[in-house]
């Protein structure tokens, strides 16, 4: 059974339609990507999936329990995190205090505040060094660590992650996919919102290609990744330069599965 499974899920604003009829499913320990062109839908899913839009129709499960039109609160103490594009941040507050808002669905738990702060911190010693700093004075990349680290002191299972890249130098997105890759590994799931095409699919095990709202596109990331003509043609020359400009393979794949527009 997946982690997190969306069947047929309809969100639209006002009489604007966002996303038609989208399935995806993320298993437990799983790193999957979710990518398209701007306005193809990709902040609007994971806005709903953590409870920070209800969707018109469609049903969201997590971990074997609908969640569809939970209070965004309750999804944290549930188990799923989210990391917004932008960030969010508490700039005028330190660096471990705004870490000790991450912790507050288990603030009961108070004797486990300290050990989950250094498991944390180990991911990050940079924040670990400015951990009395405000956070608004931090750089654009340790703000996003930040952002990461606030995320991840509620212990998720599954954490959705918007745009990591957004505004910051190459080798800073590195680092960060390198400690994403560490949280994988140590159990937690991962849903991925990027721009970086090649990036996204390097370090996934899956992914989907939303277009115009819906599932266009969608297989294992090496598949995806051998045939970077198949992502243009849903996402865009530009992003096709980007593929081929970082390396993508042109070795032959089992075809990637493209989703039929009919609904069901």
């Amino acid at each position: 059974m997946a982690l997190l499974s969306l069947d047929n899920l309809d969100v639209a604003y006002g009489n604007v339609q966002a996303l038609r009829g989208v399935s995806l499913t993320v298993g437990d320990r799983e790193m999957v990507a979710l990518l398209g062109a701007n306005g193809a839908g990709k902040t609007t899913t994971l806005r709903t999936i953590s409870g920070l839009i209800a969707p018109r129709t469609g049903t969201i499960t997590f971990d074997g329990e609908p969640i569809a039109g939970r209070p965004a609160h309750e999804l944290v103490a549930r188990g799923l995190a989210h990391l917004p594009e932008g960030r969010d941040l508490f700039a005028p507050l330190t660096v471990e205090e705004n870490l000790r808002y991450g912790y507050w669905t288990k603030r009961r738990d108070k004797s486990g505040y300290a050990t989950q702060l250094d498991r944390v911190m180990d991911h990050f010693p940079r924040l670990r060094e400015r951990r009395r700093q405000a956070a608004g004075t931090l750089s654009g990349g340790e703000q996003q660590m930040l952002g990461v680290a606030r995320a991840l002191m509620s212990s998720p299972r599954l954490l959705l992650v918007d745009e990591l890249s957004l505004g910051l130098a190459p080798m800073i997105v590195e680092q960060l996919f390198e400690i994403l890759k560490q949280v994988n590994g140590e159990g937690t799931a991962i849903l991925l919102v990027e721009q970086f095409v090649h990036m996204s699919l390097s370090n996934t095990d899956r992914a989907y290609v939303l277009a115009k709202g819906e599932v266009a596109l969608e297989g294992r990331s090496d598949e995806l990744l051998a045939d970077p003509q198949l992502i243009a043609s849903y996402l865009g020359e530009q992003e096709l330069e980007a593929a081929n400009a970082t390396g993508a393979s042109a070795a032959p794949a089992p075809a990637p599965r493209r989703r039929s527009r009919s609904r069901s």
